[in-house]
């Protein structure tokens, strides 16, 4: 009947749509990504590069992201991670850069992670990469901070695309840090006291209570992405049971016939 036909359509659409929500959600958790996403002009920045292990047969054993050399970070520390070994690359400028006030002469050209023996990121596995960067640039609103993750197989995924001009997310973005101005103390969002995150220092109730917000920022994507694909499964589930139970009802008035 021309009813049942409807139901049975209705019910494939919502199903539909939860798993395509689900689909984007996945999408959007699978790229190398900075956490937080935003930090403050001027200040220092505590970031996690989240890295999601993309191969069902294979590991991630080496990590390295990029920075910019035209907007130059002369201040890097890396927190201690279990198992990697961090490097930092640091380079001489052929001439001294202003940034934020101060001339900067040696720039940090890039941060690698290399695993230990024994020591993987393997398949459907993530790990967080934590770096203090500092001092943000003033004159851009935007760090591109291209990453290269290798694998145990010999491939080597780069992840250095821009933004399309459109607006729209290329096949492997880079990870990017928005830069928005502050009140000029460097305690802007997503920034952080130089030193929270390199595993130095002393660390006080202030420090502390400061790293512990930043890791309530850096899940934000990753539950963003979780609530989406909730969303999904429940708007896939609410689609079926109401075609379902009108489905019962057609056939109760047909007499049990469909």
């Amino acid at each position: 009947m021309p009813t049942t036909r409807s139901l049975f359509r209705a019910t494939g659409v919502s199903t539909a749509i939860a798993f395509t929500a689900l689909a984007g959600a996945g999408t959007a958790a699978a790229h190398v990504t900075a956490q937080p996403e935003q930090a403050e002009q001027g200040g220092h920045a505590k970031v996690a590069f989240r890295v999601p292990n993309e191969r069902p047969d294979a590991s991630t054993v080496r990590v390295h992201v990029a920075l910019p050399l035209d907007h130059p970070l002369s201040s890097v520390r890396t927190r201690p991670l279990p198992g990697w070994a961090a490097e930092v690359q640091k380079v001489r400028l052929d001439r001294p850069v202003d940034v934020a006030g101060a001339q900067v002469t040696e720039a940090v050209a890039g941060i690698t992670w290399t695993a230990r023996p024994g020591t993987t990121i393997a398949p459907d596995q993530f790990q967080e990469f934590e770096a203090t960067l500092g001092t943000l640039p003033t004159d851009t609103d935007r760090l591109l901070l291209p990453t290269e993750q290798t694998y145990d197989s010999g491939e080597v995924v780069r992840w250095d695309q821009p933004p399309a001009p459109d607006g729209s997310e290329p096949e492997h973005p880079a990870p990017a840090l928005a830069l928005v101005e502050g009140d000029g103390e460097g305690h802007g969002h997503g920034s952080a006291p130089s030193g929270a995150a390199d595993g130095h220092g002393d660390h006080g109730d202030a420090s502390d209570a400061a790293e512990s917000a930043q890791s309530g920022e850096s899940g934000g994507t990753d539950d963003t992405a979780r609530m989406l694909g909730g969303a999904g499964l429940v708007v896939g589930a609410l689609g079926i049971g109401i075609g379902a139970g009108a489905l019962l009802t057609a056939r109760r008035k047909n007499g049990g016939k469909a």
